[in-house]
């Protein structure tokens, strides 16, 4: 059996994934937050599951993934099946997310867009795994997977409820540091499921490309995201006050509600002021009798 190596660069990249796990949930609870108030949330749902699907789950797998090692082997990751794999995870999560977010009945949607969600984690973690080509046979521990699996469910679930519930900055700090705990014990317990055996004909791993190939395009693309979803959040939560007090200055309902207010919703921080009702009898009142 081949020696692995969770940790091959200390303790850097595990701090890494969680730090990546940690702001890619805030992002997306605050994303959620707007999207529970919006009349329009599928902008905001989006934004969210790229956020926890893509920079919380698939980026902080992958950082985690830059510290592992097989004695003896060469790592190799297929391209593809790494894309896939996080397409899968925005996927999910956008999915557990439109179901409680949009559903009646917590009761019944937050149970089933957890267990979509956990599973669906679950199967980007292992797919991502699957796209690691070391030349070697790998197995699993039956019962590390089943309770990775439900970890993930269970964390999905946890996340899910957040997304119901918790209201202000700091409630969202908090809720996002028990996130990134979860996302990672997942992956953790994953990864320690895996044992890897030497083979008779073991050869380096054809195709695909290393880590390190890997790294540059990822921290483009990733710092890219997370600075336009941080800018989208940014101007929401700026905007609201503002936009308050300028419909109370003005009284111009229709400018509030027309598509030139999106992305920001009326949110429990800024909610929608009362309209005002007219009728043609109250009009008439108002207006001077004629002599």
């Amino acid at each position: 059996m081949l020696e692995l190596d969770h940790f091959s660069h200390g303790w850097v990249t595990p701090v890494l994934a969680y730090l990546m796990s940690f702001i890619g949930s805030v992002l997306a609870l605050r994303c959620a937050t707007h999207a529970r108030a919006s009349r329009w949330p599928g902008g905001w749902l989006i934004a969210a599951a790229v956020s926890l699907g893509g920079a919380g789950i698939w980026v902080m797998h992958f950082t985690a993934m830059l510290g592992f090692s097989i004695h003896g082997a060469n790592i190799r990751y297929d391209v593809p099946m790494t894309l896939l794999s996080a397409g899968i995870a925005i996927v999910v999560v956008w999915a557990g997310l439109s179901i409680v977010v949009r559903g009646h009945r917590e009761a019944i949607a937050l149970p089933l867009g957890g267990m979509i969600t956990g599973f669906g984690v679950a199967a980007m973690h292992y797919l991502g795994m699957h796209a690691m080509h070391a030349g070697a046979h790998i197995e699993y521990s039956t019962g590390l997977v089943a309770l990775s699996l439900l970890i993930a469910v269970v964390a999905a679930t946890a996340a899910l409820w957040f997304v119901l519930h918790v209201r202000g900055f700091s409630a969202t700090v908090g809720a996002a540091l028990i996130m990134g705990l979860a996302v990672c014990g997942m992956h953790y317990t994953g990864m320690a499921s895996m044992t890897a055996h030497r083979m008779d004909n073991m050869s380096e791993p054809s195709g695909g490309v290393d880590s390190v190939q890997l790294l540059t395009p990822l921290i483009m693309v990733v710092t890219l995201v997370t600075i336009m979803l941080v800018v989208l959040v940014g101007l929401a939560e700026v905007d609201g006050p503002s936009r308050r007090e300028n419909i109370d200055t003005t009284g111009d309902l229709d400018l509030a509600d027309s598509g030139r207010a999106w992305p920001r919703a009326y949110t429990e921080e800024s909610p929608a002021p009362d309209q005002p009702a007219f009728s043609l009898q109250a009009i008439s009142k108002r207006q001077p009798p004629r002599r």
